[in-house]
């Protein structure tokens, strides 16, 4: 296993869409294991694909304190099931450092396939529900700084080419 370098904002690669995965085999597999040392090593909950330049539709979370609990997504697609929503204190491996507060459905199904290519569906709420819906939003090219107003985001933007550029 490898611990993998994280895209940071405002990297134009993080607004790649990403791609069906085709077929779950070793390399998916292992590029999952890495994902989850890269996530844990951040440290982090949740990390997809995209974040770490691999454009597929693959997403790790483990929301327990003990990495006790991982989950793989594979092609997620999510549903809401209830058009309530609630405010969460959002943060991302790839906007180190900064948390804003995002609004999202509270009530979500998602289908996906996990590590061996099985389908599998759930109906999270609360912080998976959350986490769910920030990965999948990754996949889809969308960070959460897109929730926000401009001024907050160009203010964070700002901020990250400069930690950047102090450390190049």
């Amino acid at each position: 296993m490898a611990v993998l370098e994280i895209l940071e904002f405002p990297d134009p690669r993080l607004r790649t869409i990403a791609k069906p995965v085709k077929i779950v085999d070793e390399r998916v597999r292992n590029l999952i294991d890495d994902m989850f040392e890269t996530m844990y090593e951040a440290p982090g909950i949740g990390l997809a694909a995209s974040q770490v330049n691999v454009h597929e539709r693959i997403v790790v979370i483990d929301t327990s304190d003990d990495h006790s609990e991982p989950l793989v997504f594979i092609n997620p697609e999510i549903t809401v099931l209830d058009q309530d929503t609630f405010q969460y204190d959002e943060g991302c491996l790839s906007v180190p450092g900064f948390y804003e507060t995002v609004e999202r459905p509270q009530h979500i199904r998602v289908k996906a396939l996990d590590r061996n290519g099985d389908a599998f569906e759930m109906q999270p709420e609360g912080l998976l529900a959350v986490c769910i819906q920030h990965e999948n939003d990754h996949l889809l090219g969308k960070l959460f700084v897109d929730y926000i107003s401009p001024l907050k985001r160009n203010r964070i933007r700002s901020k990250m080419e400069k930690l950047h550029k102090q450390n190049n």
